[in-house]
């Protein structure tokens, strides 16, 4: 259990879900983990990571702040004197008809899930450089980047942009040896679904949670959605060494939802 052994990764987002879960899985391989969330209850994640013998650090951070992109860079070199390895996985979904959705919520859905990216991009690589280190960037997307679906015009807006964003910047950063690439997940298990304005309603329409996670796992052409910890295998080796002939890439993570 060491692909990732003695390097330094930061994981955004990692309170809870995907993020909490690679965070996790770094630490199990090794890595030391900067564990960064808007919600101070990420905390958690860097005692649990110390209670298993691992080394994190936990940050509060708004992805949408460059201030505070500065400022968690230069927290983690004081730590660390590096970056290895920048996991871009802060996100949030609001879902609303598009003639529904006010300017105001597309403007948070793109600042949080594109414009906290390319901050993390931008940062991690003139890190990156000035380390004169290789590197990883995987930045982690929605098969709703590649597919359409009603109520998702700016989480698909963002998640695309994200898309696109991280190809630039792989060819960008091929001659620098900075990989960058994505992970579009499918439906996932993970508080997102739960937190969405529709879910209560769409509960209330099946009779129960239980229906509503069930009609969700028959989604999937594999029967069910994913677990986060499937999602942080695949983050996981895009961050490490076996994929160091992988850059620009698109790794889909759906259970088959869009190859039909």
């Amino acid at each position: 259990m060491d692909r990732l052994k003695d390097k330094v990764a930061l994981v955004t987002g990692a309170a809870s879900g995907i993020g909490r879960a690679t965070a996790l899985l770094f630490a199990r391989e090794g890595a030391r983990v900067v564990a960064t969330d808007i919600a101070t209850v990420g905390e958690e994640v860097a005692r649990d990571i110390r209670a298993e013998g691992g080394h994190a650090l936990f940050l509060r951070h708004d992805v949408t702040d460059e201030v505070e992109w500065h400022a968690v860079m230069s927290r983690t070199l004081e730590a660390h004197g590096r970056l290895d390895v920048l996991v871009n996985n802060a996100g949030i979904s609001t879902s609303r008809a598009v003639t529904d959705l006010s300017l105001a919520e597309w403007r948070e859905q793109l600042a949080v899930n594109l414009d906290g990216v390319f901050l993390g991009i931008k940062y991690a690589v003139r890190t990156m450089r000035a380390g004169k280190r290789q590197g990883s960037i995987v930045n982690v997307a929605s098969v709703s980047g590649l597919v359409g679906s009603p109520g998702t015009a700016a989480y698909s807006a963002s998640k695309g942009g994200v898309r696109m964003l991280s190809k630039a910047v792989a060819m960008e950063c091929a001659a620098d040896r900075i990989r960058v690439n994505t992970v579009f997940p499918g439906g996932v298990r993970t508080p997102i679904w739960q937190n969405a304005d529709w879910w209560k309603g769409f509960v209330d329409q099946v009779g129960s949670e239980a229906e509503a996670w069930k009609q969700l796992d028959a989604s999937a052409p594999l029967g069910r959605m994913a677990e986060p910890e499937e999602i942080a295998e695949a983050i996981l080796y895009l961050a490490s060494d076996c994929a160091r002939y992988v850059t620009g890439t698109e790794l889909v993570v759906d259970g088959g939802y869009t190859a039909r």
